[in-house]
């Protein structure tokens, strides 16, 4: 079948390289896209054609990094650092989704909210419940949301209503083998060192090399966190080879933060393919610190964005894309590194992610179609006809969920 999409076209198909087709057409066949062309090709001329007149198609928002049952507590606990944050609301929150018509009234309502800002693929923490992951994985199938749940591991240092025993793993292996999605797949979810002893995280390195599953946890997020790591593992000089050391640190890992990361842990990362989430929001919110974003990319580190709900405050990765720019420019004070350009923070935005998941480098022919339909005509008059570039960054700054005419996921209009 046949799809043909018109309208201003402009995505970032590398990192800070920003091109926009004016009145441009995305040819599709079967969802897939086939071209990118500045005109209708004639021999498309007798086709029909879904025309967004002047509003601008970008490649929809890759959210790597947020935690789905934390989805309630959206606002609330910010003036609390991350560790006393994670007990006072945190791991009591998560407690709450052993009731699964609570987490299928919660993750449908989230699945919902991701589409309609414009977010399609995802990376996200599930809770401890193996069937309340399951439903989550559902629901954001249902909604046309694609990408990786992961079931979290715990068994230390998470509270009685939190902490795993000896079922830690065996529901693990109970969850995989009714993982049973077409766009939602499993990727293994030890929380963070502390939480996890070392036998389970040697059964989930295991496991991840056995069945080539992806790997998600947190790394250097907070300096408190750090020292903890190493009372645990005084052999390991370093935050990261306490992943290491169990077949956990491998390329398709993903970690969130690394606001602390230091030039050898950046150089470990980039050799072997360890990719780094930041997430600006949370990191300030919780008092963590920035990330040095610049200095990553620098050293060769793979880096995309997450909304890190509820460390972090925002849902829609526009928003995420905004701070991310802001606590560049915090860092260029301290460090000079110069801060993250908008087209820049698009791309760690939605093309990076993208990435990770196996899509495209923005509009790529051969890739099914993600992309975000923005009508920017309610935004406050310019003084001037703006160029397509000028729009396309106060759409980022100013894009809400009115703003959004449609969102596809996997070709597909899920709106």
């Amino acid at each position: 079948m046949t799809t043909i999409l018109h309208g201003n076209i402009i995505h970032a198909p590398s990192f800070g390289a920003l091109e926009t087709v004016p009145n441009g057409y995305l040819i599709l066949e079967d969802g897939v896209l086939q071209t990118v062309s500045p005109v209708l090709p004639e021999q498309y001329a007798a086709c029909p054609v879904t025309d967004y007149g002047d509003a601008l198609i970008m490649p929809s928002f890759a959210d790597l990094h947020l935690h789905a049952p934390q989805y309630p507590m959206l606002g609330m606990g910010m003036d609390l650092p991350l560790l006393d944050w994670l007990d006072t609301y945190t791991f009591r929150t998560e407690a709450r989704f052993e009731d699964l018509d609570y987490a299928r009234r919660v993750y449908r309502r989230l699945a919902r909210d991701l589409i309609t800002s414009g977010t399609t693929r995802v990376s996200a923490f599930a809770s401890r419940h193996t069937d309340a992951t399951l439903i989550l994985m559902e629901e954001l199938e249902k909604a046309g949301v694609t990408g990786y749940v992961g079931k979290v591991n715990m068994d230390r240092n998470a509270g009685p209503s939190q902490e795993e025993t000896a079922e830690s793993l065996s529901e693990t292996l109970r969850w995989l083998e009714n993982c049973r999605f077409t766009n939602i797949r499993p990727i293994l979810t030890p929380r963070f060192t502390p939480a996890c002893t070392d036998g389970l995280m040697e059964s989930l390195g295991k496991l991840a090399a056995e069945r080539d599953l992806p790997v998600q946890s947190h790394l250097s997020e907070n300096t408190g966190e750090i020292a903890w790591v190493k009372e645990l593992h005084p052999d390991c000089p370093q935050y990261w080879e306490s992943y290491h050391k169990y077949g956990l640190w491998k390329d398709r890992t993903l970690m969130a933060h690394c606001v602390h990361s230091d030039r050898r842990e950046q150089e470990a990362m980039a050799s072997s393919g360890v990719w780094a989430v930041h997430c600006a929001a949370s990191n300030v919110n919780l008092c963590s610190g920035t990330a040095p974003v610049r200095e990553l990319i620098e050293r060769g580190v793979r880096v995309a964005l997450g909304s890190d709900i509820a460390g972090g405050d925002q849902l829609a990765m526009n928003r995420v894309a905004v701070m991310s720019i802001r606590a560049s420019k915090i860092k260029q004070i301290e460090t000079g590194k110069p801060f993250l350009t908008v087209p820049e923070a698009y791309y760690l935005a939605s093309t990076a992610g993208h990435l990770y998941f196996g899509g495209g480098a923005g509009f790529q022919p051969g890739h099914k179609l993600h992309a975000v339909v923005v009508d920017d005509s309610a935004f406050p008059e310019p003084t001037r006809p703006l160029t397509l570039s000028e729009r396309f960054e106060r759409s980022i700054y100013l894009m809400e969920k009115q703003h959004i005419k449609a969102v596809y996921s996997e070709g597909i209009n899920r709106l």
